[in-house]
């Protein structure tokens, strides 16, 4: 069918599309479980010749109904949607999540979106999946509202992590992994490495002074970090080309005081103006935690270190 084509709330599929197999949900970092779960979407998709549809939401629900507790994200919608593109799904169908999304019953949330938007024919979803006004909407209320509607639904159990079979493989997890500094086992999860865009600013120009002049990367607050420290990383930037970084994130101790973590780019072998570069960093490796140096020239020794041990990793 081509690229992946994108419906937006209020809208319904093409006349043309009559019925449809579809899933439902977050989707935050599209990680190994998801893309399981869409492989089921997919076989069934292609066994019985009609499109697939994955139904997320335009933010992550809690951001409304209960915002204080709303988690970082993995994946902006606009990265969501490139990844659902790469995993062969044909319709994104994006439902706007506000308060009266909120307050929508679950039977009318049903045959609003699974009967009359999308025309589903069978549906995959997480076994935990919850729905509807007060989240009164589950799995077994899909099943019996779908037995009379001519829909097949499917409650998917979660998948394990190979690296450690009794863990589940969860959006909660890949957060608590990237903030506890366990990159790899992030990365294991989510299936590839963790990346990160945003926009190349003006920084305070000291690494520029030292000799390791940084791209600082202004990103949107709502971004999931991973934990203060230097990493082994790769950088995309407008030109298409990528190059290898090291990428430190944290509060500089050695040079400030400061209390937000930053996220700075030294890109290796390179020498150009970066300003207002829409940049994509991908992290590989942690190389080690940040820390306090004694001076400059102590912090100037280390780098060369981390340095040496990343071009060794990426080039």
């Amino acid at each position: 069918m081509g690229a992946i084509q994108i419906i937006s709330d209020n809208e319904v599929l093409p006349e043309s599309v009559h019925r449809t197999v579809a899933s439902i949900g977050v989707f935050d970092g599209v990680h190994k479980g998801h893309q399981k779960l869409l492989d089921l979407v997919k076989g069934k998709s292609i066994s019985d010749a009609i499109p697939s549809v994955v139904i997320t939401f335009d933010q992550h629900p809690t951001e409304v109904t209960s915002p204080e507790n709303a988690p970082k994200v993995l994946t902006p919608l606009s990265k969501k949607i490139l990844l659902l593109d790469e995993l062969g799904i044909d319709y994104v169908y994006v439902l706007a999540f506000n308060e009266n999304r909120a307050l929508t019953p679950a039977v009318e949330f049903i045959n609003e979106i699974f009967v009359d938007a999308i025309r589903a024919k069978a549906i995959f979803v997480g076994e935990d999946f919850k729905f509807g006004h007060k989240r009164t909407g589950n799995v077994d209320l899909l099943k019996s509202e779908g037995q009379a509607l001519g829909i097949s639904v499917n409650g998917v159990g979660l998948f394990n992590s190979e690296s450690s079979i009794e863990e589940p493989i969860s959006s909660t997890a890949i957060r608590k992994h990237l903030k506890d500094g366990e990159l790899a086992a992030a990365n294991e999860k989510l299936g590839r490495p963790y990346s990160i865009s945003g926009k190349v600013v003006t920084g305070d120009q000291r690494g520029r002074a030292i000799g390791f002049p940084t791209a600082n990367i202004k990103l949107d607050t709502k971004i999931a970090l991973p934990s203060d420290g230097v990493y082994a990383a790769t950088y995309l930037g407008q030109d298409g080309a990528s190059k290898v970084a090291a990428v430190n994130i944290g509060k500089r101790p050695t040079f400030s005081d400061g209390t937000k973590s930053v996220v700075e780019a030294h890109l290796l072998d390179f020498e150009g103006n970066l300003y207002g570069d829409d940049a994509t960093i991908t992290f590989h490796k942690r190389i080690r935690s940040e820390r306090k140096f004694a001076g400059l020239e102590e912090f100037q020794l280390q780098l060369e270190i981390d340095l040496t041990k990343i071009r060794e990793l990426l080039t």
